[in-house]
């Protein structure tokens, strides 16, 4: 029986998050250099790995849509921490870190983790089929917290700049989390149903055939996952100074620095996306890519709103003109791509085209 047992422990998934947490007490406070910056990547890259295992773990064991939930929770605490930790020792820079990381994991998770997932399954399969209730509740859902919390700051007047006044911000905040709460109900309580795996018929799929894991496994693998996530903040708060200097060095805005972020935030949640999508089993790839738009958007913005209470300086949110462009087009790409419940590599080739449109003109405006 210890033989048995003695490869999980030794597993690397395991490992991996401890070790992690002990180069993040190492490198805490100090002034890298280069060497101890790389060794700190390669753990930060580890951990976001074993993140995913572990939270595939307890979502095969809850099932969907609670396992995408899950994820999605997850990795916007992360991008929460990272962003209040940020915008807490930047300076006036800061000021736009919530509003560019929020509109990049918006940009990256409707264009890059759906249409990855899309071209995935559609390749593999030849038709990827989604259920178009769920996941057009869920783009609806995104499209009004985006316009809420993105965009009216541009266009309104009771401050200069885009900016919201303190009752603006309020209102923004508390529409936030009702609108996450409602969807959240939606998803797990009322209408489950419209965010399961479907056949091509549109009947929902049997659940995955594999032998869901224990209790005390799933529970195991979710204090790991608490663990990782921990050490993934750590550090990545411990490489943010690398980051931003490896920004200023490659010559991009100060503004890339939010799409780093929400690059790293969301390689977890794209990677089993694009395992759910090798599985046919699309309609939890457009859970994990729209679930964590709108908690991107409905758990950050009022975390930043109370936040922004004792943080010094403004808050600006207000979205550019080329940006609201490009949320537009994205939003009625992935109508056009959601309504018909069924999707060929065409529709995944245009949002990637659109995911590259975001990142030239975050590279170059």
């Amino acid at each position: 029986m210890a033989a048995s047992r003695r490869p999980a422990l030794l597993s690397w998934t395991v490992v991996v998050p401890l070790l992690s947490v002990v180069v993040l007490a190492l490198s805490w406070g100090r002034d890298l250099g280069p060497v101890p910056v790389a060794v700190v990547a390669l753990a930060l890259a580890g951990t976001v790995l074993a993140a995913v295992h572990h939270a595939e773990v307890v979502a095969h064991r809850v099932g969907e849509p609670f396992g995408s939930l899950v994820l999605a929770v997850a990795v916007t605490v992360i991008e929460v921490a990272l962003i209040v930790t940020m915008m807490a020792s930047g300076g006036p820079e800061a000021a736009s870190l919530a509003r560019d990381t929020v509109f990049a994991a918006v940009m990256i998770t409707m264009n890059g983790i759906a249409g990855i997932s899309l071209m995935v399954g559609a390749r593999r399969y030849g038709e990827t089929h989604f259920n178009p209730e769920g996941s057009g509740a869920a783009l609806a859902t995104v499209a009004t917290l985006a316009t809420l919390s993105l965009v009216l700051p541009t266009f309104t007047s009771s401050t200069p700049g885009p900016e919201f006044s303190g009752t603006q911000l309020t209102f923004a905040a508390l529409a936030s989390l009702l609108l996450y709460g409602l969807f959240v109900l939606t998803q797990t309580v009322r209408h489950r149903d419209f965010f399961l795996p479907v056949e091509t018929d549109g009947t929902v799929k049997p659940e995955d055939h594999a032998e869901p894991p224990t209790t005390k496994a799933a529970l195991t693998s979710l204090g790991l996952l608490v663990v990782a996530l921990v050490a993934v903040v750590g550090l990545a708060k411990v490489e943010s100074p690398a980051i931003e200097a490896g920004v200023r060095a490659a010559g991009f805005p100060q503004s890339f620095v939010g799409v780093v972020i929400a690059l790293l935030v969301l390689l977890p949640e794209t990677l089993a996306a694009v395992r759910a999508a090798q599985r046919d089993r699309m309609q939890t790839s457009l859970n994990l890519a729209y679930g964590s738009a709108i908690a991107s958007i409905g758990l950050t913005i009022p975390a930043i709103a109370l936040a922004s209470v004792w943080l010094s300086g403004p808050l600006l949110l207000g979205l550019g003109a080329t940006q609201i462009v490009l949320l537009a087009l994205t939003v009625l790409v992935s109508a056009l791509t959601v309504v018909p419940g069924r999707a060929t590599r065409l529709q995944g080739g245009v949002h990637l085209v659109l995911l590259a449109g975001f990142l030239v003109l975050a590279i170059n405006p």
